[in-house]
């Protein structure tokens, strides 16, 4: 299972991979590990370690090979239930494997309510068939039907081809995960994915004018990827989303339509490690949620018949967050802004007055 530090990364993941006798598991784990084909791969290799530099998101990987036999069908089930994502193979060479994705492997993964992502992949490629029906024509109703399905690729571990790229992908499913973010039936950004992404704009948006301007456009692209933008890339920014929505971008910059629509486009692109890049360097977790080392609240020892009181810079940094988003202006026609800090104090105690002393 996938372990993480204490800012809420992963440090490790593990990938566990399945499929019908004879489809090339083992033979592609070894060929990833040593670069070469083997003759006679052993029926079922030991958990394979690859070091946190073998790719660029410097994450260690653990690669675990199966059995398909009936007798080590719990040893099986027992891997999958603790596995970060699923390589699921078939052979090119073998159609009946290829029925057998469909018509037994992801039932059973359901059954077994393994809810990782799952990465199919095509093994033997040098064997494959050019008179065989696009790969894409075949699996799409297999996709649509399993939405588990992160993506689905072919390789040969005979020919060294694309050999990296299955367990990069199945990597990048673990940490860059779709899911959390994108709903793929209805093509939109989820709503815990928007209520997370409105709260950065808003914390990016200093001067509240419900737009970022270049500068403040540049200081969320230091902050999340610790590379400044030129005027030329952000005026790119500009025109790729006007062009898509006018009410994207206004006079004062990017509006919050459009810093939405610019991450569903990063996600439908491909670019799911974009979004989550700024969601984890604003403190979310895998599941999009604040992370507890976040939100740890203070405790205060005091005595049965005392309270605890705001202070009057407390007191000036809640007016000035209320008004920066009191629409309607109601705060300014209470008086807020110019009143004593007497009278301050007594318009917010006095919303807490239903209260009992001990819960304020």
């Amino acid at each position: 299972m996938a372990e993480e530090d204490g800012q809420g990364a992963r440090s490790r993941c593990q990938v566990v991979v399945v499929g019908d006798h004879g489809t090339g598991k083992s033979g592609l784990i070894i060929a990833l590990a040593t670069d070469s084909f083997p003759d006679k791969p052993p029926p079922v290799l030991p958990p394979t370690c690859l070091p946190p530099d073998f790719y660029p998101s410097r994450v260690s990987l653990t690669i675990v090979d199966t059995s398909s036999r009936q007798q080590d069908k719990i040893k099986t089930e027992t891997e999958c239930k603790k596995a970060d994502a699923i390589v699921l193979t078939y052979s090119d060479d073998l159609p009946r494997t290829l029925d057998r994705l469909s018509t037994y492997w992801l039932p059973e993964l359901r059954r077994l309510e393994i809810k990782v992502p799952i990465v199919v992949v095509g093994c033997k490629l040098d064997l494959h068939d050019d008179r065989q029906s696009d790969i894409e024509q075949i699996m799409a109703p297999l996709m649509q039907e399993y939405r588990e399905i992160e993506t689905i690729i072919e390789c040969s571990a005979l020919k060294q081809v694309q050999i990296a790229d299955v367990f990069y992908y199945a990597q990048k499913a673990v940490l860059h995960p779709t899911a959390p973010l994108f709903d793929q039936e209805t093509r939109t950004l989820k709503p815990r994915c928007v209520r997370a992404l409105k709260r950065i704009f808003m914390l990016c948006d200093r001067d509240k004018d419900g737009a970022l301007n270049d500068a403040e456009l540049n200081d969320f692209q230091v902050k999340c990827f610790n590379a400044p933008l030129q005027l030329s890339e952000i005026d790119e920014v500009k025109n790729v989303v006007s062009e898509k929505m006018a009410e994207g971008v206004n006079v004062d910059g990017l509006t919050l339509t459009g810093f939405l629509f610019l991450h569903a486009l990063f996600i439908e692109k491909g670019r799911l490690e974009t979004t989550w890049t700024v969601l984890r360097k604003y403190g979310y977790d895998d599941e999009i949620k604040l992370r507890d080392d976040l939100l740890q609240y203070p405790s205060f020892k005091r005595c049965a018949d005392a309270f605890v009181e705001l202070t009057e810079k407390a007191l000036d940094f809640l007016k000035r967050d209320f008004v920066a988003f009191d629409a309607d202006g109601v705060v300014e026609s209470a008086g807020l802004c110019t009143a004593t800090p007497t009278a301050r104090r007594a318009l917010f105690y006095s919303s807490l007055q239903p209260l009992d002393g001990a819960d304020i």
